[in-house]
C-alpha cells in the first residue's frame, strides 16, 4: 500500500481533533523541553543529530527484541555514517529495576559515553534516563526518587520510541522499580529529559497486535487522566485534547491493519502529545490502581490501566469540572456527551482484553493489600476526586463486577 501523501503532525492533528482544541490560550506556564522530529524515515538522521549534540561515543540503550526487528541496525548504521563510536546495552527489561540501571551504567562507563540513546518502548527510555542520573551525579537510584534532585549537569540524550504508548520521549521522569521491594520510583529532573525525540512511525509497523493494544490503551489513559489532573493547565489540556482523538480513532485501525502507516503515525504522535500533557500535568487514580495489579499479579501495565480507567472516569464524573472536561474529550473525538466511560470500556474490549478483573483475585486480604498500595501511589494525589483506601476498594470491586 503506498504511503499517504501527507503525514505531517499538523495535518494529523487537524484531521482528528475536534472543535474543543484551543486555538489560543491567553495565559499559561509551560516548559516545552524536548525537540520533537516527526516523520517516516527520520531515524536515518540519528547520527547527524547526535553529532550536532557534540557526541563522540554513544550508548544505545535497548533490548534484543528491538535488535531482532532491525531497528538497532538502522540506528547504529546512522551513527557509524556520522563517524561516531557506539556500543549497545541490550539488557533492558519490562519494568526496569535498579539492577537494570546499574548494569546500564557499567556499559556507559566502559564506553566513556557522552550521549545516550533510548531506543524502544518506555522501558528503554526510562533505563537510559536512570543511567544518566547515576552516571553523571553518582549515588543510587533511590537518591533521585522525586523531583529535581540531580545537582550536576547530565548527558544529552535522544529518545527514539518504537511503540505508541508511554510518551516517555517527551517526559523528564524515569519509572524504575526497586529490585528488592518492587516499589516503583518516579525519578524526575528537567536535565534528564531527552534533548531530541525522533518519532519515526516506520519503527512501529513491526509491533505485534498485543503490544499495539497494550501501548495504545496506555496512551489513551494518559490523555484521559492528564486532562482532569488537579495539576492540569490550559496548555496541558490542549495537549490532552489533541492526543485523545488521534489515539482513539487510530488504535482500532492499527489493530485491524498493522501496515496502516497513517494510523501508526497518528498513534505515535498522539502518544507523544499525551506524554507532553503528563509532563505539564500529571496522572490520577487509574494509574494508582493499576500499579498494584502489575506488582501483585504481573498484569501488563496497559491491560491493568485500561481495566481500571472506565471505573475511575465514573468516579470522577461526580466532580462537575472533571465531567465537563470528559465531555470536551468526547466532543473532540465526535462521541456523544456523557459516554466516555462506556466508550473506554468498549475500546478496551476492541483491543482484545477481558472486561473484568477475575473476582478470585479479590480475597479480603488481597483486596486490602491492593487498596493500601493504590492509595499510597504518588499519582493518587492528583486525581480530581480525592481517593482513599476505601475508594480503591470500591474501584477494584467494580472492576471485578462485584
Amino acid at each position: 500500500m503506498p504511503p499517504p501523501q501527507n503525514l505531517s503532525a499538523t495535518s494529523l492533528i487537524a484531521r482528528f481533533c475536534g472543535p474543543d482544541t484551543p486555538a489560543f490560550v491567553p495565559a499559561f506556564q509551560h516548559t516545552p523541553g524536548t525537540k520533537v522530529i516527526f516523520g517516516p524515515g527520520e531515524v536515518a538522521r540519528t547520527g547527524i543529530l547526535a553529532r550536532n549534540l557534540k557526541a563522540e561515543r554513544v550508548l544505545v540503550v535497548t533490548d534484543p527484541g528491538i535488535a531482532n526487528a532491525g531497528h538497532l541496525d538502522r540506528v547504529v548504521a546512522s551513527l557509524s555514517d556520522a563517524g561516531l563510536e557506539w556500543s549497545a546495552f541490550m539488557g533492558v527489561i519490562e519494568n526496569p529495576t535498579t539492577d537494570t540501571v546499574a548494569a546500564c551504567v557499567e556499559s556507559a562507563r566502559s564506553l566513556g559515553a557522552d550521549l545516550l540513546i533510548g531506543l524502544g518502548g518506555g522501558s528503554s527510555m526510562d533505563t537510559a534516563k536512570g543511567c544518566n542520573f547515576i552516571l553523571t551525579n553518582g549515588g543510587v537510584m533511590h537518591d533521585y526518587w522525586g523531583s529535581n534532585k540531580a545537582s550536576q549537569p547530565m548527558l544529552p540524550s535522544i529518545a527514539i520510541p518504537t511503540t505508541a504508548g508511554t510518551g516517555s520521549e517527551c517526559q523528564s521522569y524515569a519509572l524504575i522499580s526497586d529490585a528488592a521491594t518492587h516499589a516503583k520510583m518516579a525519578c524526575g529532573d528537567r536535565k534528564a529529559a531527552a534533548r531530541i525525540a525522533i518519532l519515526d512511525p516506520d519503527l512501529t509497523l513491526s509491533l505485534p497486535p498485543r503490544v499495539t493494544a497494550l501501548t495504545g490503551i496506555d496512551a489513551v489513559a494518559h490523555a484521559v487522566e492528564s486532562a482532569v489532573s488537579r495539576n492540569r493547565t490550559d496548555i496541558s489540556l490542549a495537549y490532552s485534547l489533541a492526543a485523545f482523538p488521534l489515539l482513539t480513532a487510530n488504535l482500532p485501525r492499527a489493530l485491524a491493519n498493522p501496515s496502516d502507516l497513517e494510523a501508526r503515525s497518528a498513534m505515535l504522535l498522539g502518544a507523544a502529545l499525551a506524554g507532553t500533557a503528563i509532563e505539564n500535568s500529571m496522572l490520577g487514580a487509574a494509574h494508582s490502581a493499576c500499579n498494584p495489579l502489575t506488582a501483585r499479579f504481573h498484569t501488563p501495565h496497559g491491560e491493568a490501566v485500561g481495566l481500571m480507567l472506565p471505573h475511575v472516569v465514573r468516579l470522577n464524573s461526580s466532580n462537575p469540572d472533571a465531567a465537563a472536561t470528559y465531555n470536551s474529550l468526547c466532543r473532540a473525538a465526535s462521541l456523544p456527551e456523557n459516554s466516555l466511560a462506556d466508550f473506554l470500556a468498549s475500546l478496551f474490549s476492541t483491543a482484545g482484553f477481558p472486561p473484568l478483573l477475575p473476582p478470585d483475585r479479590l480475597a479480603p486480604a488481597t483486596l486490602d493489600d491492593l487498596s493500601t498500595m493504590a492509595a499510597a501511589q504518588w499519582t493518587a494525589q492528583f486525581n480530581p476526586v480525592p481517593v482513599s483506601k476505601a475508594s480503591f476498594d470500591a474501584l477494584y470491586r467494580a472492576a471485578a463486577g462485584l
